[in-house]
């Protein structure tokens, strides 16, 4: 199609979305043949050519815009993709940059309530405007708690979510009950587990027969306009047992460690923190690695529980330092974010953000220090998390980046590593993207692939599928699903 017929289409459509929205939720030009300016992100990712944003305030609303879009015929029209964001703050993979453009960025921040809470049956129905912070706060004094993770309180829970975030207690596609999605054509579908249905009462997110729930996790093909998230049995007592150890110990720390989490010992994610990290953080110096491990327990059975592990750790002989239940000092942040966390709370997350990118969340995008992610799968072994660790030391060698790394240890045989680089935005970009080039590329090579992708390598994972069939049967679903190409690509489709 020529371009000034998709101008002109692409004028008609937002014309028709302003009646819906309100003319005050659409921005664009005021010339229709240019582009909103660039926005800047905390990681200077490259940023995409953006047509317009649009800010609905209600699941009816971003319905309305979705069948506006397909309705003009989508991607096949000449039209720009829909790119959809809950709050924007995913920070270090592209904040709210797209994989590709042109798009038109659909904004759901708007959409900010918590529809049902139901604290005896555990779960929560909420619209991706919420953040971690609002619904912890909700749940402080009751019997249960949100899987809350180390970053801003200011951050979407649904968009983390259907991201395959991770919390302090396990990756959050174990918390997602049910989702709410708009599908290209304007239909509203709910997958998975929703209260008050013929589902039933007793949670059971994969329902029966073939289920769709994961279909829209890490994936352009809908909306999400609300989820259902199980909340977790607070528990009765509990422990957060900080050890330090240095490098020549890691291989034998980390299968201990890994013994403890296998015969469950400790409880939710094992947090492994380098010296980089925790300067990163705003953590306690003077350390090679600092482990948290927490011990969930009964009032009665907690002293015995964490005493034993305390004593194994001191006859182990690995550990320079053993702190159980001692309050973190004034100035470890890390650790109090830490012990925090494991309880649902984010009271102290907002110093970890401040420390890392030094300022709070609503400027870090404009004026944060440099900061990318880098997210891999390793195997919870000791020799493996040396090696990995070691391939860090090839990055820093050949780019001068330093990368910190967190060992997230989600079970007793996988760790999310989670690899940060942090830079000077002016003078350090051009070599903080080489040096995550080379993490993608050495960690390929090792057998070790990321398991959430930023803006800048949207296809990767098609390049590296693992099987060809396998990746054509999802492309065949993409197109039943949005034949006119209404959804801007993804970073995973």
């Amino acid at each position: 199609m020529p371009e000034t017929a998709s101008r002109t289409a692409l004028e008609a459509v937002l014309d028709t979305v302003a009646a819906a929205i309100g003319p005050d939720h659409v921005v664009r030009s005021a010339d229709p043949a240019a582009l909103l300016p660039a926005e800047a992100n905390v990681s200077a990712f490259a940023a995409r050519a953006l047509n317009a944003v649009l800010r609905p305030g209600s699941a009816e609303e971003v319905r309305s815009v979705v069948r506006a879009f397909d309705e003009h015929g989508g991607a096949r029209a000449g039209l720009p993709g829909l790119h959809t964001v809950s709050t924007g703050r995913n920070w270090g993979l592209g904040s709210k940059e797209p994989a590709v453009g042109p798009v038109v960025r659909l904004e759901l921040d708007r959409l900010d309530a918590v529809r049902d809470l139901d604290v005896e049956a555990g779960y929560a129905v909420v619209e991706p405007g919420v953040t971690q912070a609002v619904l912890a706060a909700r749940l402080a004094g009751t019997a249960r708690m949100l899987n809350v993770t180390a970053s801003s309180g200011h951050t979407s829970l649904l968009g983390n979510l259907v991201d395959r975030g991770v919390g302090l207690r396990r990756q959050r596609t174990e918390d997602l009950l049910g989702l709410e999605a708009v599908l290209p054509d304007g239909r509203l579908v709910r997958t998975g587990w929703w209260p008050g249905t013929s589902a039933g009462r007793a949670v059971n997110p994969y329902g029966l027969g073939p289920s769709t729930l994961h279909l829209f996790t890490q994936s352009p093909l809908a909306v999400i306009t609300a989820a259902v998230v199980r909340l977790l049995p607070r528990p009765e007592a509990q422990r957060v047992v900080r050890l330090s150890f240095g490098r020549e110990e890691l291989p034998a720390a980390v299968d201990l460690i890994r013994r403890w989490r296998a015969g469950n010992v400790v409880s939710g994610v094992v947090k492994i923190y380098d010296t980089a990290s925790t300067a990163t953080y705003g953590g306690e110096g003077g350390h090679g690695y600092l482990a948290h491990v927490c011990v969930d327990a009964t009032a009665g059975t907690l002293d015995a529980l964490a005493g034993a592990l305390v004593e194994e750790a001191r006859a182990a002989g690995l550990f320079g330092r053993i702190a159980a239940g001692e309050e973190p000092a004034a100035d470890d942040t890390v650790s109090k974010v830490v012990q925090a966390a494991y309880s649902g709370s984010v009271e102290f997350n907002e110093d970890m953000l401040a420390s890392a990118t030094g300022t709070r969340a609503d400027l870090v995008d404009a004026e944060g220090k440099g900061w990318i992610f880098f997210l891999p799968l390793i195997p919870f072994t000791g020799a493996d998390t040396a090696r990995a660790l070691a391939l860090l030391d090839t990055v820093h060698e050949e780019t001068g980046i330093r990368p910190g790394a967190t060992v997230n240890a989600l079970d007793a045989d996988v760790i999310d590593l989670v690899v940060s680089f942090p830079f000077d935005r002016a003078t350090q970009a051009e070599a903080a993207h080489r040096a995550l080039d080379r993490a993608y590329a050495l960690f390929a090579a090792a057998g070790w692939a990321p398991y959430r992708l930023d803006s800048a390598h949207g296809g990767w994972g098609r390049e590296h599928a693992p099987d060809a069939e396998n990746a054509a049967l999802v492309l065949d679903v993409a197109r039943l699903v949005d034949p006119n190409g209404t959804f801007a690509p993804g970073r995973y489709l």
